[in-house]
């Protein structure tokens, strides 16, 4: 007894090499947004997620994306840079069928029981249930287009070919003469079209029909191609690209315009960049990043998108964490392999290693170009120490504002105020770094008072860095950058150091 065609493992489905073996399995032909919805349906009902990886959207952006699937709607995704709307897009390959038939040589994957091209149907007639079939997986049906404004027509609809007319010795006025574009031969797929305000809208236009009447015309021929594609496009607000935007007859057609957001919290931001940094397997050691360096990391890219200096308009890609997640392990590598050590430890210090994963990710408004880059990367990075600050130790705000409570902190400065300071350098070893931080008294002491259940060396010596760079976002103390490191020293005697007294300066000119 034959099979049905759904009852068929993929390797049954792949022997069938004719037309007339796909016949007699009983295959049916159906839509890519029916095979998108009824593969969706079974997943939803097993339990299975599509969009793996994909954090913070599982109750926002996921459900809706699910919902316009179900509708069999084309979608535009619509936020900011670095908000996973291409890979959104490309995860959406696992819901296609793992294979289907096309009819073999076709330009258009056309299906054997409904072919569209003049090549499939002119094959057909002429072989009948002989016609060779293939087969084409799931990944080979997904094409993405990045919008740029040269693109032409001729990309993504198609053109006539002079070339194949010469090969062929066919007039102009044949229909095997065009080249089909990217469009046509998406054809049974998902076709993506990323940054889509980019495209000129005449090119925009061209569209218009694909989506709606799944017709097109190419230089005088009017195709009647009822063209089967799962649309998805990508877009950034159109008040921040300024560059075009997408035009009103356009999103009219689309189904579904859904809008994605970036991660609402610290511990999801933290997900993502842990999942998405590509990091060497073959380091030169090992390097250990703890868990409230890496909540800096997500906690720079929150104070960048309410920072006065970045424009909020063009946001802030999570790739800036990744990168300065990266970089914050090749910082630590950096300085293992500079002092021949085999493990090395994450310090503060360290975050100069970062400030080029910033200035490459933020759009500065004018006061930030005033101000400089780099200048406001370092900003960003003291802003994440002072909010993360008081989730560790005593508020020093709430201190100064109730003069009964007890200052943690006055020891510390107190022996800053004596004229006493600390540098903490780049290659720094483990024992200087060590030393250096352990000539402040109070401050392991402060440590082990306010951090009772951590018990590992390693990161208590990277929270006694961490209170000294928090008490200078606090202005307890003040720090200043060094050719290769950081200098430390009491708040007060920095700003008088900044004056000269005019008798110095007379007795100097005498």
């Amino acid at each position: 007894m034959t099979k049905a065609y759904g009852d068929l493992t993929a390797e049954e489905k792949l022997s069938v090499t004719t037309l007339g073996q796909l016949q007699s399995i009983g295959y049916q032909p159906r839509s890519i947004k029916d095979e998108l919805r009824n593969n969706l349906i079974t997943s939803i009902q097993e339990g299975n997620q599509v969009f793996e990886g994909i954090w913070g959207y599982e109750d926002t952006v996921i459900p809706d994306i699910e919902r316009a699937i179900l509708s069999r709607h084309n979608i535009n995704l619509l936020g900011l840079r670095g908000q996973a709307k291409t890979k959104i897009a490309r995860l959406m390959v696992g819901l296609l069928d793992e294979w289907i038939p096309v009819v073999t040589g076709s330009d258009l994957s056309d299906d054997p029981m409904s072919p569209l091209s003049k090549y499939a149907i002119d094959l057909i007639k002429e072989k009948g249930d002989e016609t060779p079939v293939s087969w084409l997986s799931r990944e080979d049906r997904f094409t993405e287009k990045l919008a740029t404004p040269d693109v032409s027509i001729a990309d993504l609809i198609g053109d006539v070919d002079p070339i194949k007319a010469a090969t062929l010795k066919l007039p102009y006025s044949d229909e095997r003469v065009i080249h089909y574009g990217l469009v046509p031969r998406s054809h049974r797929g998902i076709f993506v079209i990323n940054e889509l305000p980019d495209l000129q809208p005449r090119i925009q236009v061209a569209l218009f029909n694909i989506l709606q009447e799944g017709d097109i015309q190419i230089r005088g021929f009017r195709l009647r191609l009822p063209l089967d594609i799962q649309f998805v496009f990508t877009a950034n607000p159109e008040d921040y690209t300024n560059r075009g935007s997408i035009v009103t007859p356009l999103k009219d057609r689309l189904g579904s315009q859904i809008i994605t957001h970036y991660p609402k919290t610290v511990e999801i931001g933290l997900k993502i960049t842990q999942q998405e940094a590509a990091l060497a397997k073959n380091s030169s050691g090992d390097i250990v990043i703890n868990e409230l360096a890496k909540l800096l990391i997500e906690q720079i890219a929150i104070e960048a998108r309410s920072s006065e200096y970045v424009d909020v308009k063009s946001g802030v890609s999570a790739r800036l964490t990744i990168s300065s997640y990266e970089n914050l392990v090749s910082a630590v590598e950096r300085r293992m392999l500079k002092n021949k050590e085999v493990k090395g430890h994450v310090r503060i210090a360290d975050f100069i290693g970062i400030i080029p994963s910033i200035t490459g990710k933020i759009e500065l408004v004018y006061e930030g170009e005033q101000e400089g880059a780099g200048i406001v990367a370092q900003n960003l990075i003291g802003k994440a120490v002072r909010s993360l600050f008081v989730d560790y130790f005593t508020d020093p705000d709430q201190v100064r504002k109730n003069r009964e409570m007890r200052d943690p902190f006055k020891p510390i400065a107190d022996w800053f105020g004596n004229g006493n300071m600390i540098d903490l350098l780049h290659d720094y070893s483990n024992k200087e770094y060590q030393k250096e931080l352990n000539k402040v008294p109070g401050l392991s002491e402060l440590v082990k008072e306010q951090i009772k259940e951590n018990k590992d060396e390693d990161f208590r010596l990277f929270l006694m860095e961490f209170v000294l760079f928090g008490l200078v976002e606090y202005s307890y103390l003040s720090k200043h950058p060094l050719e290769n490191g950081m200098r430390i020293d009491d708040l007060l005697g920095s700003m008088i150091s900044g004056f000269t007294d005019p008798d110095d300066e007379i007795n100097d000119m005498q």
